[in-house]
């Protein structure tokens, strides 16, 4: 039982390793920038499926860099970029949108198997791909993520408010006159981007815990335009840096830290929303009772 215990966490030399694994911490803090701010959207027009869709898109184009060592994050990107494309471009409607992530999901992840079953490397970037790996983000993967990252930050920041009114009233906004065709493109490949530099962290596996988890919290508590987007990045940036933290020295992959923060804060969101909706109900019903008394 020590010995399970200690192979979950095991905080000895913990100062050494967080100096040494500065790279990975700040990764983190700025991809729960980015995935705090896209997942408001995923969440918003209901591509929580399309997430997980382009995520194995993603972990084949980087199994596919990572065999013919053309670098794992430009093929992430690539694999990103194209899955994307296709649902943003062919998934117009909701029913063809799951029709084409349900297709190109399987093919994704057969692509990726084959691609780390053909590597002759270690078997722990295999690994690493489908659960995440803190030790992977070097200097030169930083600086990538970061550049990524600023990209969907500030491409959000743009299309910000068109992009809410085209994901809560598509009609009405396409009446208006906005492009919301070329909108829900631009959102995709934003979309694409993050996915692509959430994979090398937490894995393909499970880049919904950054990308949906958050935000669905952060709607538990509050509908404010406002606060939701500000709730899913504390929330990301929590569960990331968090997760990084307690797996600093463990010899487990950090996703089962980070989904396990992530899903703490979802439920402890969803109980204080059930709170409030019993304390509603309640002070609704005693009021009734005022009345017709």
């Amino acid at each position: 039982m020590n010995d399970l215990w200690s192979a979950i966490f095991d905080f000895s030399d913990y100062g050494e390793l967080i100096s040494l694994l500065r790279n990975s911490i700040f990764a983190g803090a700025v991809l729960g920038i980015a995935g705090g701010l896209i997942g408001v959207f995923v969440m918003q027009r209901d591509m929580a499926f399309a997430v997980h869709g382009i995520s194995e898109l993603s972990f084949a184009g980087a199994s596919a860099g990572l065999l013919l060592g053309l670098g794992v994050v430009q093929g992430a990107i690539v694999g990103s970029l194209v899955a994307a494309a296709l649902i943003g471009l062919l998934g117009t409607r909701a029913r063809d949108r799951n029709s084409i992530i349900a297709v190109l999901m399987p093919f994704g992840l057969g692509i990726g198997i084959l691609c780390l079953a053909l590597f002759p490397g270690r078997s722990a970037n295999k690994f690493g791909l489908l659960t995440g790996q803190i030790v992977a983000v070097d200097d030169p993967r930083l600086n990538s993520l970061l550049i990524i990252c600023a990209i969907v930050v500030v491409g959000l920041a743009v299309v910000w408010r068109p992009l809410v009114f085209a994901s809560l009233d598509a009609d009405v906004a396409i009446a208006r006159g906005v492009p919301a065709r070329w909108l829900s493109l631009a959102f995709m490949i934003l979309l694409g981007l993050t996915i692509a530099v959430s994979v090398q962290i937490v894995g393909a596996l499970l880049v919904l815990s950054i990308l949906v988890t958050p935000a669905a919290a952060a709607l538990r508590l509050t509908a404010s335009p406002v606060w939701v987007p500000v709730l899913s990045v504390v929330f990301a940036t929590v569960s990331l840096v968090g997760g990084i933290l307690l797996a600093l020295g463990a010899s487990v992959p950090i996703s089962p830290y980070v989904t396990t923060i992530s899903f703490l804060i979802y439920l402890v969101a969803r109980v204080i929303s059930w709170q409030r909706h019993r304390t509603r109900r309640g002070r609704i019903a005693s009021m009734t009772e005022v009345v017709t008394a």
